[in-house]
């Protein structure tokens, strides 16, 4: 399978995967948004809490070019880790939400 193709399913199974074991009730949900198209893959929350309006994006992953950019990762598992378990090299992962001039001492891709 193509690099790009297995990266999207790996994506994609993750994501999925937190969403189900996400909280959902009568107000909130999970929502999962896939763009496959541009590469756009986000897990939101949307919905009422305690009679205020709720949203927010959990995780929010892009493929740009030939590497994997996590926009946005407000877990606990840490999304990279688990795409590196899946055996993505850490140099194919952009850990975006870092500043530019950071990210060389990440231990992933700056770029």
């Amino acid at each position: 399978m193509e690099k790009l193709e297995l990266y999207r399913n790996y994506i994609q199974e993750l994501l999925i995967e937190y969403a189900r074991l996400s909280p959902s009730d009568d107000e909130a949900e999970t929502e999962l948004v896939f763009d496959t198209q541009r590469d756009h893959y986000q897990v939101v929350y949307t919905g009422w809490k305690n009679r205020l309006p709720m949203y927010g994006c959990v995780l929010h992953l892009d493929i740009k070019g030939d590497k994997i950019w996590i926009q946005h990762d407000g877990t606990e598992i840490g999304i990279a880790d688990e795409l590196v378990k899946l055996g993505v090299p850490k140099s194919d992962i952009v850990l975006a939400f870092h500043e530019p001039l950071v990210r060389q001492y990440t231990g992933f891709a700056v770029g």
